[in-house]
């Protein structure tokens, strides 16, 4: 079977250049899209040397892995967003646009929560699912509003991360239609600890979805 093949571009989002990493199965139409954001202290190639890129995309999935503005290769947004406080949720739907996505499962780990949490309450109908691992700013939105929000979510976290796991998921935990993923021994970026149980875990919700 051929390998995925690994294309690199950019996209313009609200004047600002976007560089993004996307991946497509080889031999078939995809079976769903899957936009992965990162953490403050990574970008798409994170994604590209975890293999997820390539894991998603040999399993079917079209994988699309974007650097957030001010990071990796992608320009510094002309007015960021303080970190730690959500940003304005046509963010993501622009880049799902760009991308030329109509619908898409977001996977968010960590500083990514600023923007996909807002998308997520904003624009369900985009977000096929949603994959928070341990996002920032949960705190930031009402029970209710969780509350309201029908999008199937798998909420990962590693059981050694004291700062966000047990916070994100007390929160997340208000969405109803969700399920969890413990990575044990396993820190905040809980994906680099068990790379393995994170490829499987994900690719069994995926499947879930079809």
């Amino acid at each position: 079977m051929a390998a995925p093949q690994i294309t690199e571009g950019t996209i313009s989002v609200d004047g600002q250049s976007l560089f993004y990493r996307r991946a497509e199965p080889a031999q078939q139409l995809p079976r769903l899209s899957v936009l992965l954001l990162h953490g403050i202290r990574f970008s798409s190639e994170t994604w590209l040397n975890l293999q997820t890129l390539t894991t998603l995309a040999g399993a079917g999935y079209r994988a699309v892995a974007i650097d957030l503005p001010g990071f990796g290769r992608s320009q510094e947004a002309t007015a960021p967003a303080p970190v730690g406080q959500p940003a304005p949720g046509g963010f993501l739907k622009a880049v799902l646009q760009a991308l030329q996505l109509e619908q898409a499962v977001v996977v968010s780990p960590s500083l990514s929560g600023m923007y996909s949490l807002p998308f997520l309450f904003q624009h369900s109908p985009l977000v096929q699912a949603y994959v928070p691992v341990a996002p920032i700013c949960t705190e930031k939105f009402p029970a209710a509003q969780y509350a309201s929000v029908k999008t199937p979510t798998l909420i990962v976290y590693g059981d050694q991360d004291a700062q966000l796991g047990e916070v994100s998921l007390n929160n997340l935990k208000n969405l109803p239609n969700h399920k969890v993923l413990m990575l044990k021994g396993a820190g905040h970026a809980c994906y680099l600890d068990k790379p393995e149980e994170w490829h499987q875990g994900l690719l069994e919700f995926l499947k879930s979805l079809e």
